[in-house]
């Protein structure tokens, strides 16, 4: 495996990406951490992966579906789910709105 140290160019590129700004004490620190990360993560390129097939996932897990049912004794019908609202509006509720202009700008 090649160790490749990031230049301070690199780790000032990430700093302004991340919108921080690093002392240089910090930039010395973080460039060797950031310089091992991209190391380790490097040695996955030495990985043999030759007939291994592509996969987003490794458990094996499936999402199971099943069709909704429901009975009519498990709803409420329009007027039953109206009849306690305070303001209605041609079979809707009336509430305040929720988006609104930004008050902060």
């Amino acid at each position: 495996m090649s160790m490749r140290g990031l230049s301070k160019a690199d780790v000032l590129h990430v700093a302004k990406l991340a919108k921080i700004t690093l002392s240089e004490k910090e930039e010395e620190k973080f460039g060797k951490q950031l310089s091992e990360i991209v190391n380790y993560v490097g040695q996955l390129n030495e990985a043999d992966t030759r007939g291994v097939e592509p996969t987003s996932q490794t458990t094996g897990l499936e999402d199971v579906f099943r069709t909704d049912e429901l009975g009519k004794e498990e709803s409420l019908t329009k007027d039953e789910a109206i009849s306690a609202a305070k303001n209605i509006h041609n079979s809707y509720f009336v509430v305040d709105a929720v988006l609104a202009e930004r008050s902060d700008k």
